[in-house]
């Protein structure tokens, strides 16, 4: 299964996903992952290095640009498991991997500047569809407000992704400082022991997703 974790928004949480989601199929559902930097700020390939250096499980990770179709169709041979984290932007990369991935995750923080593109990500996954069948695509809520009068902006973001066609994921992550607390130490927030309530987030997300894909197959 490859998995790309992509937005042309920048700041949207895409690295965070990406390396968790890693770290989940590998803790939880006992797969090898290999992760792929196709962001050209490296944040997850020196994640990748911080981590190794340290006594976890580690998470081999590439550094791809440009057209990665032909990388992917290699790697694809090694590894059961690939996770792509695209940069914030319309690359090259971003398109030729959602030509070959399985499934697409598309992480929005509910605020009106990054939703702005939601509707040019909804053509964008669009065309990757026709050009490559087995493609799905999700979105989800990332980096939002944990102030319970806040709840309205979360829920209008789904209301706005649901209209077109994006498919929100019902589960969130929050504006939490786990997530960068962990990240600066090559974990993920599945591992950080200091923020319970930010692994809660993210074991509840892609717990929510593979049951998704799991159900359409």
């Amino acid at each position: 299964m490859i998995y790309v974790v992509c937005n042309e928004k920048g700041g949207s949480g895409k690295s965070s996903i990406a390396q968790t989601l890693s770290v989940f199929l590998k803790q939880f559902l006992s797969k090898d992952p290999l992760l792929i930097d196709a962001d050209p700020q490296r944040t997850t390939a020196e994640w990748a290095a911080e981590r190794a250096e340290t006594d976890l499980p580690p998470i081999p990770c590439i550094e791809l640009t440009g057209n990665i179709t032909k990388p992917l169709q290699d790697l694809h041979k090694r590894y059961d498991s690939i996770v792509i984290d695209c940069g914030g932007a319309d690359s090259k990369a971003m398109r030729s991997a959602l030509s070959y991935a399985d499934i697409a995750i598309l992480p929005f923080r509910p605020k009106r500047r990054d939703l702005k593109v939601a509707p040019g990500m909804a053509e964008i996954v669009e065309t990757a569809q026709a050009l490559n069948e087995k493609l799905r695509f999700f979105s989800c809520i990332t980096q939002a407000p944990t102030l319970p009068s806040q709840g309205y902006r979360i829920q209008a973001a789904k209301n706005l992704l649901t209209s077109l066609d994006l498919k929100p994921l019902q589960h969130i992550t929050r504006n939490l400082n786990g997530w960068d607390d962990a990240d600066e130490q090559g974990q993920s927030v599945l591992e950080w022991e200091q923020d319970s309530k930010a692994g809660e987030d993210a074991h509840n997300l892609f717990n929510e997703l593979m049951k998704v894909i799991n159900e359409k197959n």
